[in-house]
């Protein structure tokens, strides 16, 4: 594959006109696209094979009238300290705040508390219903603004009054992560390269691969269902990537210019080695991430594929418009005292200052004369900050987790204190009586059964469609909606409940609404994570053992993903669920950790921790097939590669860092949980576990079976076929090319 890649590399840089032209025709084909395939986004959420799912299809199959997707909105009242709600001038407050949403844009009825009964014991709170025949994604501007005005007038007149709904969230603010993430990436690369132009480049790269990616989720959106949230994923990991291939590739280009070869052919030899690296550790991201769709939660498959696309997009951009970039940068790849120091070639003598070890050199030499020491202190560091997952709590955010100044949390709290805290979280029962003889007596019973059951303060009467043969039944938990007696009373129903009713009546009862399907979404999760992390983890391992041709390596590489995951889930537990830093990190509430939480880090982190394994190993078992001795090759990875390593890491992890400053809670959980996740997997394990356990297992480190050695195919990442296809074509091949004007006082230099 080396071979093959180093040519590509060759041709992308003599056609860099026609390389560039094509990527910039696609991604201007792609934002058309993009332009004109707008449109509202249809959001679907489903949970295949849960008896929450199952009621919502019976729910659509039996009352076809209703729209599922509907939403609603709840303002809620309360009078004065010391006053009734009931009083005759707050009614009649009551009444002209709802009466002007009465006609209102998509409003097709409002239901009075005083109509419905929807007073607290005490008459201090009220609410009303908004429903709208809209869904999510049809929520406008205009709905909003006449929501928000009535609740003024009610304000305006003495009431305090909130509302809660769809209607009354807002956009969502998702931050401006990647203008941070590509500000703190310039930086990097201007101190990495010491050359403008130089940090430019994987910044251009990236940003059109991005770009590409970006637009042709937005012009899929509707016909797929992509939400934003998709895209923002998308970017986050399409940008990080982006940067960090074509920084890897720049760099080799780098030192392949130093060691005297043309522009031509550094440009190629650099595809060729450090690009076969990109290809397996950009395959490894892309199997992590199409991997959750054995998830089966079309939300999760549809953020993983995407993601994985713009992976795709990132690989092919680094292979041929990174090789075709350096093209026309050239020289100025170095900064202008390094073209300085040798004007005769303009390509420094050495990438070293000095001619003094490196940083990376020097590292691992500090890494080695203690690698138990260091191995032990590493792993009881990442074992202690994992300590906070044994106590981790799952749930779906909800208004109780929203800041306490938003009208939706403040509805909530108003909600709970009038009717109680399980008021904000009501059991959907539907009753299946379509093989009952007696479907209105089977609900009779339930409701008189409902009354005995521990943690049911209130069961409303049930609703049957046309037929008379399904029904809905509305239950009030005595707990939150996120608190554990309501995952319990949910068990409790399914388990006790309803098999009797069923043997007593011939009815089937079903559990659904938001805290049961909260509590099956986690239990999906639950369910699939062993084996996704043994599809993922299998599949990487075989992928390692072909680019490595080591037991050892690969093992050793998925042992320590599990510990920086770990460990980074615990930091997350301790932010956003204990409330450690909370104020450092914006955390306005914290609260249980969102159920697909662990399970979207396990896809995401393995991928891209994998990156780093490869680039950093790959350099070692370069040096290694090359006659160096264990300890030395562990050495010379780091020197060569240490510093690019440092560099891609801090960008990833300032892209993902970025998100922290969104205002949607998931958003920032999944950017800190990343950013975390990565400094641990970059510093702790890729650059100090890993010295000192190949420096501890030594020769060991590269054992494979002969048997083994003789079945796997030879994908050359070291590149020693492309030596030796060089060694008979170095004169023809290292000639500069047709028209290199940096080049013609150049000699080739033989490869050794």
């Amino acid at each position: 594959m080396a071979t093959f890649l180093y040519k590509l590399g060759r041709l992308s840089f003599r056609r860099r006109r026609w390389v560039a032209a094509i990527w910039i025709m696609l991604l201007l084909a792609a934002g058309a696209a993009a332009s004109t395939g707008g449109g509202e986004v249809e959001e679907e959420f489903t949970l295949p094979g849960t008896e929450s799912q199952q009621a919502f299809d019976l729910m659509e199959e039996s009352f076809p009238g209703s729209n599922a997707d509907a939403i609603s909105s709840r303002i809620v009242f309360r009078a004065p300290e010391g006053e009734q709600i009931t009083a005759p001038e707050h009614e009649a407050t009551v009444a002209d705040v709802l009466g002007r949403l009465d006609g209102a844009e998509k409003v097709v009825a409002v239901t009075s508390p005083f109509d419905s009964g929807s007073v607290s014991e005490d008459g201090t709170t009220a609410y009303g219903t908004i429903d709208y025949d809209a869904s999510w994604a049809d929520i406008t501007e205009e709905m909003r603004d006449d929501l928000f005005a009535a609740v003024d007038a009610g304000r305006d007149a003495g009431l305090t009054v909130e509302a809660s709904g769809e209607v009354a969230v807002g956009e969502p603010n998702f931050g401006h992560g990647e203008i941070i993430g590509i500000g703190v990436a310039a930086v990097v690369l201007v101190i990495t390269f010491g050359s403008l132009i130089a940090a430019g480049l994987p910044l251009i790269t990236a940003l059109i691969g991005v770009g590409i990616g970006m637009s042709g989720i937005t012009a899929l959106a509707v016909t797929l269902g992509l939400t934003e949230t998709t895209g923002i994923l998308a970017m986050m990991i399409g940008l990080a990537v982006g940067i960090d291939y074509a920084l890897f590739i720049a760099s080799r280009y780098r030192s392949e210019l130093v060691e005297g070869h043309s522009r031509e052919e550094a440009a190629g030899r650099a595809v060729g080695t450090a690009g076969s690296a990109v290809v397996f550790a950009g395959l490894t991201v892309i199997i992590a991430l199409a991997g959750l769709a054995v998830v089966n939660i079309s939300m999760l498959t549809k953020m993983g594929l995407a993601a994985a696309a713009t992976v795709l997009i990132a690989v092919l951009v680094a292979l041929t418009l990174v090789p075709a970039a350096l093209g026309f940068v050239g020289k100025r790849i170095f900064g202008k005292k390094a073209r300085a120091e040798n004007p005769e070639t303009g390509v420094p003598t050495s990438l070293q200052k000095n001619g003094r070890p490196n940083m990376g050199s020097r590292w691992a030499k500090g890494v080695l004369r203690r690698p138990l020491l260091v191995l032990v202190a590493s792993v009881a560091g990442l074992g202690l900050m994992a300590i906070p997952v044994g106590s981790m709590e799952l749930g779906l955010p909800d208004d109780s987790t929203q800041p306490t100044d938003t009208t939706q949390r403040q509805a909530y709290d108003m909600l709970s204190e009038g009717f109680g805290p399980g008021f904000n979280g009501p059991l959907m029962l539907v009753i299946d009586g379509r093989e009952a003889d007696d479907p209105q007596g089977a609900a009779d019973t339930l409701a008189e059964r409902l009354n005995s059951v521990d943690g049911v303060v209130a069961a409303f009467p049930a609703q049957f469609d046309e037929a008379g043969r399904v029904a809905t039944m509305i239950a009030i938990p005595s707990s939150g909606p996120a608190s554990a007696e309501t995952a319990d009373l949910v068990a409790d129903l399914r388990k006790d409940v309803a098999p009797e009713l069923l043997a007593d009546t011939g009815a089937q009862m079903l559990v659904s609404g938001q805290t049961a399907a909260q509590a099956d979404f986690s239990k999906v999760l639950s369910d699939a994570l062993v084996p996704y992390l043994a599809l993922v983890v299998g599949l990487a391992f075989v992928l390692l053992l072909l680019v490595f041709r080591s037991l050892l390596v690969p093992l050793k590489a998925a042992l320590g993903f599990l510990l920086s995951v770990l460990a980074a889930l615990g930091a997350v537990v301790a932010v956003f669920q204990w409330g450690w830093l909370a104020d450092l990190f914006g955390v306005a509430e914290t609260g249980p950790i969102m159920s697909m939480m662990p399970i979207f880090m396990v896809g995401v982190i393995f991928g891209l921790a994998m990156d780093y394994e490869v680039f950093l190993v790959t350099r070692m078992r370069e040096a290694y097939v090359h006659g160096e001795d264990p300890q030395q090759a562990i050495v010379s990875g780091f020197n060569l590669n240490a510093r690019v390593v440092t560099a891609a890491a801090i960008i990833m992890i300032s892209v993902f860092a970025g998100f922290i400053s969104a205002s949607e809670s998931m958003v920032k959980m999944i950017g800190f949980g990343l950013a975390m996740a990565i400094l641990l997997d970059a510093f702790v394990v890729r650059m100090t576990l890993v010295p000192a356990v190949m420096g501890l297992i030594g020769d060991r480190a590269w054992w494979l079976p002969k048997w083994l050695d003789r079945v796997l195919p030879n994908v050359d990442v070291e590149g020693s076929a492309l030596e030796r296809h060089l060694a008979g074509t170095a004169a023809a091949d290292d000639r500069p090319a047709s028209g290199d004007k940096d080049d013609k006082d150049r000699e080739p230099v033989p490869v050794p």
